[in-house]
């Protein structure tokens, strides 16, 4: 299992930007992938972006498509998430994952969890 820990989240107003970092500590970083999820209040955790263990390859959910970028440092076991344009539907906790898996995209996929990090956009 590799540990993380997110860091930036905090209260912004819509259309600013916000930049997430996860610090990842234990097994060998760059044999997973990782990724970022969401929990709004009241709602499910859903899937907001993945990178490969390369860092070749990132997928998005269509909600946050072209607004917010991940990328990751395999030399210093950081990825993180730039989220740019924020609305408040992007208001939730986000959650910095790890998977052994090549291509992983449910939260199933992912075995190891961060604690969680608050963004909170207001309008």
């Amino acid at each position: 299992q590799v540990q993380l820990v997110e860091s930036g989240g905090g209260l912004v107003q819509a259309g600013d930007s916000l930049r997430l970092s996860c610090a990842a500590s234990g097994r060998t970083f760059s044999g997973y992938a990782t990724g970022w999820f969401r929990q709004a209040p009241g709602k499910e955790r859903e899937f907001v972006a993945v990178i490969r263990r390369s860092g070749g390859s990132t997928y998005y959910a269509d909600s946050v498509k072209g607004r917010f970028t991940i990328s990751r440092d395999n030399a210093k076991n950081t990825v993180n998430l730039q989220m740019n344009s924020l609305k408040p539907e992007d208001t939730a906790v986000y959650y910095c994952a790890a998977s052994a898996q090549w291509s992983p995209m449910a939260k199933t996929d992912f075995g190891s969890w961060g604690q969680g990090t608050q963004v909170t956009v207001s309008s």
